[in-house]
C-alpha cells in the first residue's frame, strides 16, 4: 500500500493497540498484583513526561508572538475553566462512564472469557471489573487521543505529508497498551476504537479542510492537552482523581480562545 494514503498511519496506529492491549490481557494474570501496581506506576511517570513535553508548548515563541507574551498561560488557563465548567456541566466524565460501563456489560455476556475480574489492591480495596474497565478504557483513550503527535501526526497524515509521526505514536502506543492492559484488561482494548474515531476524523479534516488551525491555535490545544495529560498521570500514580474527562470540552476552546486573542491584538 502506498505510504501516502490517507488513513494509513491511523490504521497502523489502531493495529498496535490492538495488538499490545491483547498481549498485555494475555500475560498480565500472570503478573502479581504488586507487579501490575508497578507497572501502572511507571506508565503514571512516563505519561507525567509526555504530558510535560506537550505542556511546554506554551512556551513556543510562535505562540507568544501570535498572542503576546502573557496570553498563552492565560488561554490554557482559560480553556481548562471553561472548558471544564462546560464539561461538568454536562456531566461528561458521568456519560462516558454510563457508556463505559453499558459495553463493559457487553463485552462480559458476549465473550465471557474476556470479562475483567474483581481485584484487590494491597491495603484491601476492591477494584470491580466494571471500574476497571472505565478506568482502562478512559485512561488509554484519552493519553492514546490527546497530544501533538494524535494532532499533529494526523493533520500531516490527511495532507499526504507522511505517516512519519503516526509511526513513532504507535510504537509508543503499543507499548503503553500492553502495560494498561496487563493491569486494566479489556477495556484497553476499546481504545482502539477511540484511536480510529479520534484519529480518523483529524485526517479527514486535514483531507478535506487542509490546515484547520494556524500553529499557534495547534501550540494552545496542545499545551491544553499536556495538562490534561498531567491529569491522568495523577490519577494512575493514585495522588489525585483528577476529572480529566469533565476537561474535554478544553480541548475545542483553545483554538477559540486563541483566535479571540489574535483578533484582539
Amino acid at each position: 500500500m502506498d505510504p501516502s494514503f490517507p488513513g494509513l498511519g491511523t490504521a497502523v496506529n489502531v493495529v498496535t493497540v490492538v495488538v499490545g492491549a491483547l498481549a498485555g490481557m494475555a500475560i498480565g494474570h500472570r503478573f502479581p498484583d504488586r507487579t501490575r501496581s508497578v507497572v501502572t506506576d511507571c506508565l503514571g511517570l512516563t505519561t507525567l513526561l509526555m504530558a510535560g513535553l506537550s505542556a511546554v508548548s506554551v512556551t513556543d515563541t510562535v505562540l507568544s508572538d501570535a498572542t503576546g507574551s502573557g496570553a498563552p498561560v492565560l488561554i490554557v488557563l482559560g480553556s481548562l475553566l471553561l472548558g471544564s465548567i462546560l464539561g461538568s456541566l454536562l456531566r461528561i466524565g458521568d456519560r462516558l462512564e454510563s457508556l463505559a460501563g453499558t459495553i463493559e456489560s457487553w463485552f462480559a455476556r458476549r465473550s465471557p472469557a474476556l470479562a475483567d475480574t474483581d481485584d484487590a489492591d494491597a491495603s484491601g480495596h476492591v477494584t470491580t471489573a466494571r471500574e476497571k474497565f472505565i478506568e482502562g478504557w478512559l485512561s488509554a483513550s484519552l493519553l492514546f487521543c490527546v497530544g501533538p503527535l494524535t494532532i499533529l501526526g494526523s493533520l500531516s497524515d490527511g495532507l499526504g505529508r507522511g505517516i512519519d509521526q503516526l509511526l513513532l505514536k504507535s510504537v509508543l502506543d503499543g507499548f503503553a497498551a500492553l502495560a494498561f492492559a496487563s493491569s486494566f484488561g479489556v477495556g484497553v482494548l476499546l481504545s482502539a476504537v477511540s484511536v480510529a474515531v479520534v484519529q480518523g476524523t483529524l485526517t479527514v479534516v486535514g483531507v478535506l479542510l487542509g490546515s484547520v488551525l494556524p500553529e499557534p491555535h495547534i501550540l494552545a490545544l496542545t499545551a491544553t492537552g499536556g495538562l490534561m495529560l498531567a491529569g491522568i498521570g495523577l490519577r494512575l500514580l493514585r495522588i489525585k482523581d483528577v476529572p480529566v474527562a469533565d476537561m474535554l470540552p478544553a480541548l475545542v476552546v483553545a483554538p477559540l480562545l486563541t483566535q479571540v486573542v489574535v483578533a484582539l491584538r
